[in-house]
């Protein structure tokens, strides 16, 4: 599958501290966003029916 690249704005804070979370846990902070989003789409479909 192809990947996209964006451009995204955060909290300098928030995000340091999403990235060290990330870099314990052994995560890629781009796949967690993934993650959410398709967790997000299921959610609605689900609550669309």
């Amino acid at each position: 599958m192809p990947s996209k690249n964006v451009t995204l704005r955060f909290d300098e804070n928030l995000y340091n501290k999403y990235r060290d979370y990330c870099k314990r846990k052994g995560w890629l902070i781009s796949r967690q966003f993934e993650i959410m989003m398709e967790e997000q789409m299921k959610e609605d479909e689900k609550n669309a029916k």
